[in-house]
């Protein structure tokens, strides 16, 4: 059969732009961190009050500032994705940025003081970074005799939502060298095509389907009388508010799970990813639309948003 060159370069060209759009196509912005579990087994917690609860969080300044192995692991993966195109955020860089800005230490804030916190620490350091993804990053030194080798977890956590999304774990081949950043890099390239497959599946879906949010409305107890049933032009509050959620998020998903005469609460709320200035959308931007539309006639109520993390906001009717 004679060999039809036309037809050849025809289909190396549509295999080319296949592979060249493949290459381009838009991938979730990372943040590395330490994981819990590291941060615990090698003493980097910090214990606040949050509203009278006691709770522990990774100190992630000090583990980043005390302990080199750690920085450099966490350079070394950020090196790793970001020669595969992926957007990586320095949690190191984002720290300063934070206490530059900040009268205090925002990062230790309520460690001593127990101050009532709308927000933790790592909310504020999420906020910052406004990454899609949050790897945990885990790794232990094993010492065979003369060799080394290093054990490994890697945890892909959607920033709003929380969810795991994406995971990898193993243990490397045993190397004569010492050095912990070389060791992890050889255990993780036989387990990086699968986690990256992961990620990408994950951010397919919220470009389809939006990212995954939590919406409450609650009514400040002010003495005005307002509840969830008070009728506007014969419409419910309740139902006004649903219809808005209804018309704003992606192909219509949420769940309403919980209404009383005082809250709504909204979850697997589904937001365009991205706002129309090209920002990416997180639920204080979702739920500053809402507040702007009841502030309007025919509602024209006082309204305002608290924020707790990327993912998960209140708007508080009757207050500001």
């Amino acid at each position: 059969m004679k060999f039809n060159i036309k037809i050849y370069l025809l289909v190396f060209i549509l295999m080319a732009g296949i592979s060249t759009g493949y290459s381009q196509a838009k991938k979730p912005t990372l943040m590395f961190v330490p994981a819990d579990t590291w941060c615990h087994a090698n003493g980097y917690m910090i214990n606040l009050s949050n509203q009278g609860r006691q709770t522990s969080i990774p100190d992630y300044e000090t583990a980043l500032r005390e302990d080199m192995d750690l920085s450099n692991v966490l350079v070394k993966l950020g090196e790793l994705m970001t020669e595969r195109g992926f957007d990586v955020k320095d949690m190191t860089a984002i720290i300063k940025t934070i206490n530059q800005n900040s009268a205090e230490d925002e990062m230790t804030t309520s460690r001593s003081s127990g101050a009532v916190l709308s927000e933790t620490p790592l909310d504020r350091l999420y906020n910052r970074a406004k990454a899609d993804v949050v790897v945990e990053v885990g790794y232990k030194l094993n010492n065979i005799g003369p060799k080394s080798s290093v054990t490994f977890t890697l945890k892909g956590l959607d920033a709003y939502s929380n969810k795991q999304v994406a995971a990898a774990q193993g243990t490397g081949p045993a190397s004569f060298t010492a050095e912990v950043p070389v060791l992890l890099e050889e255990a993780v390239l036989e387990q990086m095509d699968n986690f990256m497959a992961q990620l990408m599946d994950h951010f397919t879906d919220m470009i389809e389907n939006g990212r995954e949010i939590i919406l409450t409305v609650r009514i400040f107890d002010n003495g005005s009388g307002l509840n969830m049933e008070e009728e506007f032009g014969g419409e419910e509050l309740t139902d006004i508010i649903d219809n808005w959620v209804n018309a704003n998020t992606v192909k219509h998903r949420y769940n309403l799970s919980d209404a009383t005469e005082t809250t709504l609460h909204f979850e697997q709320v589904r937001i365009p990813l991205y706002r129309e200035n090209g920002q990416a959308m997180d639920a204080r931007a979702f739920s500053n639309l809402l507040r702007k539309y009841l502030s309007k006639a025919p509602y024209n109520l006082t309204c305002k948003v608290l924020t707790k993390g990327l993912g998960r906001a209140d708007v508080v009717l009757g207050e500001k």
